[in-house]
């Protein structure tokens, strides 16, 4: 038949798995208890002859589901990438002989543990399907970028020599951005000694010039919707045309505004015209066209200038950026440059609290600045006051605990910069209902508008991207650079976070590649990071959904909408298949073809649990495969040991978790649970950026259905785990394993 589930089981005997395991019972077993077709045994099954035997017995014995019993499924996904089979993966190496003591003590219950892991490899393959491309996957290569400043106009040249044609939508009547106004650049080549010429207007002849670039200045988006391949956005001109387009991908490069320097009244900001910031300057040097900078207020030639660091940065004070802008000191130093270029007399004093000057050229550029006779005094300025003809810097010098006071013709303020990131979301859910019982504040978006909507998206989530700390835009720089919640949307540039030209530089071509990267997926119907190349997608089965929306809220990535009844609809291309909806739905009914509540279920019932008698425990570890996962296989490969009582489960995201995955463990005779997830909050590293956090709020109501069943409340735990967590992980094992041997055996296996 078509459709006959058939299991190959495969055994490697290699590193050292020969050795320590009876590779001929596990074989029996993966046919006597879990039901494979066949099981056959290999020296090395990732080796040209071991794919090989697998590929034929796919090939010409109708093997349509594979069990590969040998390392981690993190290793070796090149030899086993079979097509148009379930794969499934039973970790013998990292997770049983890498763990545990070759000792005769030891042997009885490793073995135990490696039939485990069989047994659950090809359970698993029973309950997959192999995953199949989207009929309704698009193909559009066009790349659509919002900003035509430095980080916009990378990103386009970038993309186009890469053959994808690119639209720039600039909201200003010109291309470049603040960098437009640069008179001069920190330098990004040794030996970083000079201000170097901006390129900007290179720039934008190239992009000009480019046939694959369109760009549309004095424009912005007035609408955009759609998903990964599938993008439509309406491009409106200040003269009220619109016209629609279709795009694959699209990058923010909305840049920045500075700070404003009127919050700044007792630096001297909006009291004396020669009080400016360091863009204001900029445009001066720039004026002045090479010859000596002169004072705003009477166009006198500057002699003394003084230059104050981190002004209205760095500071908990109210209206104040909390953060650094990452640039300023290096641009202090370039803009004391101009002035000593004309005159080496010109008095210029840098003052700050720390000097921070990123990037390979960074320190030598301080020195060269110091060579140039640029003074560096560490102090903090608290008022700029009007002297005359002169302005007198108060301050106090850091070194000497000294108040003092400095004489001077102009001040440089270094102002942050402050994203152009659009409309704030506070509360990212709304819910559309006729029901007047759901009409509540809480079922409301609530909105604060710090700017006018970039992108204006459709979403049900918001029209602008979610806000990280202090309004820049949703990227995480651990889990997810680029990357935002709205998949095959990417950010770059200072409305992602604060950075300077050369980081722009970098940072847009890593964009430009993602954004290709989306493109090339979604034609083939593929997921986006962090499962990039996933070809599974949910599903579920309408006649069980009790239209409860939770898998609509709680999915992260705003790919679930409703239709006119109210029953879910999937958005197979902005789809992470994080699994979230999976863990959310109550009633069980959603699920993808690789992963399902039965493919972990399933592997949890068939572990052979042993009676009260035995004194051997069953701990049931869900562990996310992004950090956890990944953790506890560095942990095998430093060898550190663990119980042998565990079996552990990966799982895509700790918010794919269902409860009835904790129930069933615990009716079965699990004597404890541990769930291992990303670390969650402000700080999160969660990769489907909720799932964790999703997770603990489910298993906070966990102890009340302990205490219902009789249960100690300390057999459940859940915990955060970076990757580095590679000592903790096994701690936190034999930890619960302690706990067990302390409050006894699980009543249930009675």
């Amino acid at each position: 038949m078509a459709d006959e589930i058939k299991i190959g089981a495969y055994i490697c005997k290699g590193c050292g798995l020969g050795e320590r395991l009876a590779d001929a019972q596990l074989a029996t077993i993966a046919t006597r208890d879990a039901k494979a077709s066949i099981a056959k045994e290999h020296d090395f099954l990732c080796s040209a002859a071991g794919v090989a035997m697998i590929q034929n017995d796919i090939d010409n014995e109708g093997i349509n589901r594979v069990a590969i019993c040998a390392c981690s499924r993190r290793a070796k996904t090149d030899a086993f990438a079979f097509e148009n089979v379930a794969i499934t993966r039973g970790n013998l190496r990292e997770g049983v002989i890498w763990v545990r003591p070759d000792t005769d003590e030891a042997r009885e219950t490793t073995h135990e543990m490696a039939a485990d892991y069989v047994r659950m490899a090809v359970v698993e393959a029973k309950f997959q399907k192999p995953p199949s491309k989207n009929a309704d996957a698009q193909y559009n290569k066009n790349i659509l970028i919002v900003g035509g400043g430095y980080s916009g106009m990378t990103a386009a040249i970038e993309a186009s020599i890469a053959g994808y044609p690119v639209t720039i939508v600039e909201k200003n009547a010109h291309l470049g951005g603040n960098t437009a106004q640069f008179y001069k650049r920190v330098p990004n080549h040794a030996p970083y000694a000079e201000p170097a010429d901006t390129g900007i207007a290179d720039m934008i002849k190239t992009v000009e010039n480019d046939k694959n670039i369109t760009v549309h200045v004095n424009s912005r988006l007035t609408k955009t919707d759609g998903s990964p391949g599938q993008f439509s956005a309406d491009i409106s001109t200040e003269s009220g045309s619109t016209n629609t387009q279709q795009f694959g991908s699209i990058i923010q490069a909305s840049g920045f505004t500075p700070y404003d320097a009127n919050q700044l009244p007792e630096l001297g900001y909006g009291k004396s015209a020669n009080v400016v910031t360091q863009l204001e300057l900029e445009k001066l040097a720039k004026e002045a066209k090479g010859s000596p900078i002169k004072r705003p207020s009477d166009g006198k030639e500057v002699t003394n200038v003084v230059f104050v660091q981190c002004a209205g940065q760095r500071s908990t004070k109210e209206g104040h950026l909390p953060y650094c802008s990452g640039h300023c000191c290096l641009t202090s130093i370039k803009q004391a440059m101009y002035f000593k270029e004309n005159n080496p007399a010109v008095d210029t004093n840098v003052i700050y609290t720390d000097l921070r000057t990123p990037g390979a050229g960074g320190e030598d550029f301080y020195r060269s600045g110091q060579d140039k006779g640029v003074l560096f005094t560490k102090g903090q300025v608290n008022e700029v006051i009007e002297d005359g003809a002169s302005l007198k810097v108060k301050f106090k010098d850091l070194i000497l605990n000294e108040d003092i006071e400095e004489e001077t013709d102009l001040v440089v303020l270094a102002t942050g910069m402050v994203a152009n990131s659009g409309v704030d979301i506070e509360a990212v859910v709304k819910i559309d209902t006729n029901d007047e019982k759901e009409k509540s504040p809480a079922n409301e978006i609530k909105i604060n508008v710090k700017d006018i909507s970039v992108l204006n998206l459709t979403y049900r989530q918001g029209p602008d991207l979610p806000h990280l700390k202090y309004g820049f835009n949703d990227s995480h720089f651990i889990c997810f650079p680029y990357e935002t919640r709205r998949t095959g949307i990417y950010t770059t540039g200072p409305v992602r976070r604060p950075m300077d030209l050369q980081q722009a530089q970098e940072d847009a071509t890593g964009a430009a590649l993602k954004a290709i990267q989306v493109v090339e997926n979604a034609s083939q119907g593929r997921a986006a990071h962090p499962r990039s190349g996933d070809l599974s997608f949910p599903s579920f089965r309408k006649e069980g959904c009790t239209q409860c929306k939770r898998c609509t809220v709680e999915c992260p990535f705003g790919a679930i909408d409703e239709d006119e009844k109210r029953y879910p609809v999937f958005n197979e291309s902005r789809c992470r298949r994080c699994g979230t909806c999976m863990g959310a739905c109550p009633v069980r009914v959603i699920s993808f073809e690789n992963y399902s509540v039965e493919t972990v279920g399933q592997q949890l019932k068939i572990v052979d649990v042993p009676d009260e008698f035995s004194e051997k425990p069953r701990i049931l570890v869900l562990a996310c495969e992004n950090d956890a996962y990944p953790a506890l296989d560095m942990a095998g490969m430093n060898r550190y040991e663990y119980s042998a009582f565990v079996r552990i489960i990966p799982v895509r995201c700790l918010g794919s978790v269902n409860l009835i995955w904790i129930t069933d463990a615990l009716n079965s005779g699990y004597d404890g649970v541990i769930l291992m997830g990303c670390q969650k909050g402000e700080n999160y590293q969660c990769h489907f950026v909720k799932g964790s956090e999703l997770a603990h709020e489910r298993m906070g109501k966990i102890d009340e259905t302990l205490k219902t069943l009789s249960l100690e409340t300390e057999r459940v735990e859940t915990h955060e785990i970076a990757i580095t967590d590679i000592k903790r992980v096994p701690e936190i094992i034999n930890n619960m394993a302690a706990t067990i041997e302390k409050i006894g055996m699980s009543p249930f296996k009675f």
